[in-house]
C-alpha cells in the first residue's frame, strides 16, 4: 500500500501525512508510503511496523495529545486503539480528511 498511483484509480495521493495533523484532527488513512521520510530502519520496515499497527487504507485516525514542548510524539487513536508516533515516522502515513 502505498501513495503511488494505483491501476484501479490512475490518481495518487494528494492530501496530508499523518504527522502533520494537530491534536482533535480526524482523518482517513489512505495509504503508507516511507519515501522521504528519513530513519535508521531498512527498506519497507517502517510501513510494515504502520500496517501492523492498525494504519491502513480506511482506517480512522484522531490526534488525542501532543507532548509538551515540541509537540512530538503524538497520541493517536486508530479505529478502536491508541498508540504514540513520532511525527516524523507519522508522516509515512498518508490521510484524507474524514467523512
Amino acid at each position: 500500500m502505498s501513495g503511488h498511483p494505483t491501476p484501479e484509480t490512475g490518481q495518487s495521493h494528494g492530501g496530508r501525512h499523518l504527522g502533520e495533523l494537530k491534536k482533535g484532527e480526524r482523518a482517513r488513512v489512505t495509504g503508507v508510503d516511507e519515501r522521504g521520510v528519513v530513519t535508521t530502519l531498512p527498506e519497507g520496515e517502517l510501513e510494515r511496523r504502520m500496517i501492523e499497527m492498525g494504519l491502513v487504507e480506511g482506517s480512522h485516525v484522531e490526534v488525542l495529545h501532543e507532548a509538551f514542548p515540541g509537540r512530538d510524539p503524538i497520541a493517536i487513536r486508530v479505529n478502536e486503539h491508541t498508540l504514540a508516533l513520532r511525527r516524523a515516522e507519522a508522516r509515512a502515513v498518508l490521510v484524507a480528511p474524514a467523512a
